[in-house]
């Protein structure tokens, strides 16, 4: 079923997340009212109105392509954790972040994006990148390459000698272990700073105009279709044990994803000590 899936049309994807970016996005953008905005762990922990709703219509939309499918949306986790034990079974799952940098999108920032990624039996097979406002689309499939808004893009290798663009987890909301790996990579041909979202931070990363991304959380939404669009364009990513990053959970953290493996090699060897 997943195999013909993959084997058809995948437009019907990309029109479906364009779809609902349109409708309850994009006329929420700069347009939020205090009340649609909520903090969930923290200040920097939100969630509003245009969250819900998109993840909602997301749902109903990606299941109604691929049916027997369901959906692990952050939203829905976030309500009833026990939802994420579906990314461990054995019907494909849609992995959906309706908004990725919610804090950007709250504070009329352009730098928003929405994530899907489909996935089967841990696996992620393809993946969508949309950010609205920047009018970007990437899209990656398994085996098959990446795209930006229809052109082939490859991560290349940074130069030899250049100093390294780096973005990290912000050490503040860190454990004091992952904060000193971190702080490992203040060296001299780094230069590390904070991440905005990371759904187009992965996509920097793909297109080369960023070389790595070190990051100390592992939610699946926020990183299974960077990772593969990152992976097809010819990157790499590691665990702190050195393996790749498994959207079921379970990792080494921090981790990196980077523009080739020599440079996940390097960032991870900081990390690791």
């Amino acid at each position: 079923m997943i195999d013909d899936f993959l084997n058809g049309d995948l437009t019907c994807v990309e029109e479906a997340v364009r779809k609902a970016a349109a409708t309850e996005i994009m006329p929420r953008f700069r347009q939020l009212a205090a009340h649609e905005i909520i903090e969930k762990s923290g200040p920097h922990d939100l969630v509003t109105t245009a969250d819900r709703l998109a993840e909602e219509h997301l749902t109903a939309s990606l299941t109604g392509l691929l049916p027997g499918s369901i959906v692990v949306g952050e939203e829905a986790v976030h309500a009833d954790p026990s939802i994420v034990g579906a990314l461990h079974g054995d019907v494909p799952v849609w992995i959906v972040d309706p908004v990725d940098g919610t804090r950007q999108f709250v504070g009329g920032e352009p730098r928003f994006c929405t994530l899907v990624a489909l996935a089967h039996q841990g696996e992620v097979l393809a993946s969508w990148t949309y950010a609205p406002v920047l009018e970007e689309m990437a899209i990656a499939v398994r085996g098959r390459g990446a795209r930006l808004n229809g052109t082939p893009i490859q991560a290349g290798s940074p130069a030899p000698g250049a100093v390294l663009e780096v973005a990290t987890s912000h050490p503040d909301y860190t454990t004091p272990e992952q904060k000193r790996a971190l702080l490992a990579l203040a060296v001299d041909g780094i230069h590390a700073r904070p991440c905005g979202s990371a759904g187009l931070e992965y996509l920097r990363v793909a297109r080369g105009e960023l070389d790595a991304v070190a990051f100390s959380w592992e939610y699946a939404w926020d990183h299974a279709a960077g990772l593969l669009l990152v992976k097809e364009a010819g990157g790499a990513d590691l665990t702190l044990t050195g393996e790749p990053f498994r959207i079921c959970g379970g990792n080494a953290l921090p981790f990196t994803a980077a523009r080739d493996a020599a440079t996940a090699r390097r960032v991870h060897a900081l990390l690791a000590g």
